[in-house]
């Protein structure tokens, strides 16, 4: 059983293992990435009944852009049917929907949804839901650092002023933006155990829970026992 007054506040997952859950079954890649939205419902809802403040999923990397035309497209087609689909139940639910990364750059219909779910949860006060889209942590920390050099440049900011806040504020998750504390948790799906240039700076206290368990197959079952190991820890952010 799950301590309920040791939740993690935020919770960040690496949904991984869509391809190979269709490809073990002979499905196109895409009915991978259609069973995976419907795993994250199942763990959005459950998360936000267990207490977790913010719930961060990684969607799609700038790395993603590498795939095949036709999967990047379909990417993009389902999180738009899962928006149409599950906006209005986010909302009653009271859940917040944040975007991490660049999304602009993707397609436009794309983009409308995504800014649509924003402007129709963003007076919800219930759990955060942050959505990882063209996120990339090192793109992210260049943004930061350029923007940093910009103030340099300009008068604005003096090198001696620069701290870890000055740079975590400027990032996607910073108070200027989505406003996310660092994960305290981050899970990986599918055996994988590398991160994967996810949140390279705000998980560098986090715990880590590796799973073999492909992302459709992830259920809120799987959740709680990633939380139970990580309530199991003891957490010492460097100290003895």
């Amino acid at each position: 059983m799950i301590d309920q007054n040791k939740i993690p506040c935020h919770i960040a997952i690496v949904m991984d293992g869509n391809g190979r859950w269709a490809k073990k079954r002979n499905l196109p890649h895409l009915a991978g990435h259609n069973a995976g939205m419907g795993a994250m419902k199942e763990i959005i809802k459950k998360s936000s009944a267990l207490g977790v403040e913010h719930l961060t999923v990684y969607a799609f990397s700038t790395e993603n852009w590498k795939r095949a035309a036709d999967e990047v497209n379909g990417i993009f087609k389902l999180l738009v049917l899962y928006v149409d689909k599950e906006l209005e139940e986010l909302h009653e639910n009271n859940v917040k929907v944040k975007i991490l990364g660049d999304y602009r750059a993707l397609p436009k219909f794309a983009v409308e949804r995504i800014e649509k779910a924003v402007q129709r949860t963003q007076d919800n006060t219930g759990m955060q839901f942050n959505i990882a889209l063209n996120y990339g942590g090192r793109d992210e920390v260049v943004r930061a650092v350029k923007d940093i050099c910009e103030q340099i440049k300009d008068g604005s900011l003096l090198p001696e002023q620069v701290t870890e806040e000055t740079i975590s504020e400027r990032l996607y998750t910073g108070k200027n933006f989505a406003n996310v504390p660092d994960p305290d948790l981050v899970i990986r799906t599918s055996g994988e155990m590398r991160i994967s240039n996810y949140l390279l700076w705000q998980s560098a206290y986090s715990e880590f829970v590796f799973t073999d368990v492909l992302w459709p197959d992830f259920t809120p079952l799987d959740l709680e026992k990633a939380i139970f190991e990580y309530q199991n820890r003891e957490r010492r952010f460097g100290g003895r």
